[in-house]
């Protein structure tokens, strides 16, 4: 594209949005600036005229490249579709590029996912998964690039963090068990090295020594946050001497995998045995039964990300912040009155 060319094209966008060129090439290289109405004008008239600038030339330019890294854990676990599509959008909509990769919960190949955000220059990360490096959130914060991360960032200059409240809906959840005359209880955690595995197991015990329910290691069997090794953990919870009644499962998946554990033991859920997800895919309500299950907003997650990234961008703090993202029981059929003992 000539530069006569490209400079019509600006006009012409320019025109549509109804602002100067000048507002026209400070949204579109992230300089100045410009009010989000104003920005998203811009990108409007920008998407309606098809107007497709040199990115490489843009970002020579600007010396900005306009692209995120977004780190997730794993792309077949359906938490994450829901958080991926609601940050690309907000990105989007702001006029930046995503670059996805997956970790599988693998921390080695964590470091490599950041290597390649170094190498291709984004502007900031967005770490979505528990099998954190904290040197490497530091190295990408030294080097001026923002992080956000997902449970397991301390807040510091550069680098913020989205806090889930696993304990709240943990809480919640117990207390309605509890209700249901449930006193064994039984938890399929995620793997021990991470981090929000942790926060979620240390809520359930807590939500036990609240209710005086007696702590029993053998009713807490480790999973991998996958069907498969959740249903290798429920098969050990029910192989106990005296199994639990009703069981906690730390995500969905690992949840589903329970369900046909207890469903190839001759058993029925909720009849027999009751049983609690965490994260409230959209699978949960179509397994049989439909899943009792926690619920944590990835749309809410995804934006919020997106948000604490944009904010340290444009500079209005170097400190990064916490922000809350709130959890809830959201009551289906999987779960019933515990049956005598």
């Amino acid at each position: 594209m000539s530069g006569f060319e490209r400079n019509l094209n600006i006009e012409l966008v320019a025109k549509k949005a109804k602002v100067s060129t000048a507002t026209v090439s400070r949204t579109m290289n992230g300089l100045g600036n410009v009010r989000p109405e104003t920005a998203k004008r811009v990108w409007d008239a920008v998407r309606a005229l098809q107007y497709h600038p040199n990115a490489s030339a843009r970002s020579l330019g600007s010396g900005r490249s306009r692209i995120l890294g977004l780190i997730i854990s794993d792309i077949c676990n359906p938490f994450f579709p829901d958080l991926v599509k609601s940050f690309e959008d907000a990105a989007l909509a702001c006029g930046y590029e995503i670059l996805l990769t997956n970790t599988n919960y693998d921390p080695d190949r964590m470091a490599r996912c950041a290597q390649r955000m170094l190498e291709r220059r984004v502007e900031g990360v967005a770490v979505m998964t528990s099998e954190m490096d904290q040197r490497m959130m530091e190295e990408l914060a030294n080097r001026s690039i923002p992080v956000v991360c997902l449970d397991s960032g301390v807040v510091e200059n550069r680098i913020s963090n989205i806090r889930v409240q696993y304990p709240h809906g943990i809480a919640e959840a117990i207390q309605y068990l509890y209700d249901l005359g449930h006193r064994r209880i039984g938890f399929l955690s995620g793997p021990a090295n991470l981090g929000s595995a942790r926060v979620r197991r240390s809520a359930f015990l807590k939500g036990l020594r609240k209710h005086h329910i007696a702590i029993e290691p053998e009713l807490i069997q480790e999973g991998n946050h996958k069907i498969e090794g959740g249903e290798a953990a429920a098969h050990k919870l029910l192989a106990v001497s005296r199994p639990p009644t009703a069981i906690l499962a730390s995500n969905d998946l690992t949840a589903i995998g329970a369900l046909r554990a207890i469903q190839q033991r001759g058993l029925r859920v909720p009849d027999d045995i009751s049983l609690v997800g965490f994260d409230d895919i959209e699978l949960s309500q179509l397994t049989g039964p439909p899943l009792t299950t926690i619920q944590l907003s990835r749309t809410e997650v995804g934006q919020k990300a997106f948000h604490a990234l944009l904010t340290l961008l444009q500079g209005k703090s170097q400190r990064g912040e916490e922000y809350p993202v709130q959890t809830h029981l959201v009551v289906r059929q999987s779960t019933g009155h515990a049956r005598s003992l």
